[in-house]
């Protein structure tokens, strides 16, 4: 790929897409940014953890150690974006709490505390009473669990304002058309086709276009699935118990949920969330996910019975084979993937925006950033999905 800048088309307004073009422009490329809706999608619906530590599972290695190298560089990529955007990027550094109900769940929260602690990474088991003293929230059902201090979270509306501020000041454009398809020659890619057949043409193209990222070029065809989420924004209102602090996952008689706090009261105090299944493009909201959601977090939080119920939404979260993300080059000469990053997108954004830029310099990606080469996969293994979502 030419380490000179050029013309940058990035297809996909999400965290991702808008950090790769931010990081882009400041480099010098002439960057437009195709979203028909930007900021919106699986980012604007997003929960906001940053959890490396606690979505870790025995045999994602290779995922721990790429969420551990991103989670590290959130601190200075949220002060860059603050100082470039002139709006704080919505980081919230407190810790989470993983607690369980039942003695199933605490069995497998203490076999991950087990799994944790022989990789080296900061977890504390809790009894109930422990834990409730972290988070006065907490109800009695909550019998155990873990602190895990380094596992903080982003308001992710927070950082897609500040990002959007940043890229414009960067000089980046947003063209609100989507992009169709990739052109290229054989050999290197010569730009996009914009819906309404408008053809623009560019040095580099960056998919970043989530769960529609594999409609858009043949190398990424089947790589690339949607898997819906469902979510619920709480409201305190006057007289209810204060939400907690730090983020709030859960094992509820097998079923997880989480709770995330916004640092800025008033509108969505509590992100509850999410449900998972593979319904295709659905993005409907379903009585039964509204359900479920409020009934498991309802057993953890039993004050958000207070609360008033001022959003229910679903995303598509864009889901790989393997779980791991596709960032790096794939096709012709001069197209670059930053897609399938699963239920880790708004963890895995300073990491992917750094790879990505190294990549249009013409540099090698960072170590753990190697194991997400969307060529670890063949064509004839593309339509598989493996083990998913979990």
């Amino acid at each position: 790929m030419s380490t000179s800048p050029g013309r940058l088309v990035v297809a996909g307004a999400g965290a991702v897409g808008l950090s790769v073009a931010r990081a882009a422009a400041r480099e010098g490329w002439t960057v437009t940014v195709c979203d028909p809706a930007p900021g919106s999608g699986a980012s604007w619906v997003a929960g906001g953890m940053l959890a490396p530590v606690t979505e870790a599972w025995p045999g994602e290695e290779d995922l721990l150690a790429l969420g551990l190298d991103s989670v590290a560089r959130w601190p200075e990529f949220a002060a860059r974006l603050s100082a470039d955007a002139g709006a704080d990027a919505g980081l919230h550094e407190q810790g989470t709490v993983v607690a369980a109900t039942g003695s199933g769940d605490r069995a497998e929260l203490t076999a991950l505390a087990g799994y944790l602690t022989s990789l080296g990474r900061d977890v504390e088991q809790l009894t109930g009473r422990e834990l409730r003293r972290l988070e006065p929230a907490l109800g009695p059902e909550v019998r155990g669990g873990l602190s895990v201090p380094g596992d903080p979270s982003v308001d992710n509306r927070r950082l897609l304002a500040a990002l959007r501020a940043a890229v414009d000041r960067a000089g980046a454009t947003v063209d609100e058309r989507a992009v169709e398809q990739v052109c290229d020659d054989g050999a290197r890619v010569t730009g996009v086709r914009l819906a309404g057949g408008t053809v623009l043409a560019a040095d580099a193209v960056v998919l970043a276009a989530g769960a529609y990222s594999s409609a858009l070029h043949p190398s990424l065809d089947g790589l690339v699935r949607p898997v819906k989420g469902e979510i619920l924004r709480l409201t305190r209102r006057a007289g209810a118990l204060p939400p907690p602090s730090r983020t709030v996952r859960a094992l509820v008689d097998g079923r997880p949920v989480y709770a995330v706090p916004r640092a800025v009261p008033g509108y969505g105090d509590l992100v509850v969330g999410a449900t998972t299944a593979e319904n295709g493009f659905d993005t409907d909201v379903t009585v039964g996910g509204v359900r479920d959601l409020l009934r498991d977090a309802e057993r953890v939080l039993p004050g958000i019975g207070e609360y008033a119920l001022t959003e229910a939404a679903a995303g598509l979260r864009p889901g790989s084979r393997d779980n791991l993300p596709l960032i790096g080059r794939t096709g012709p000469e001069g197209l670059v993937a930053a897609t399938g990053h699963g239920r880790n997108g708004m963890l895995l954004v300073p990491v992917t925006a750094a790879a990505v830029a190294a990549l249009l310099r013409g540099e090698d990606v960072p170590e753990p950033v190697r194991a997400a080469d969307p060529r670890r996969f063949t064509p004839a293994a593309a339509g598989a999905h493996g083990k998913g979502d979990r």
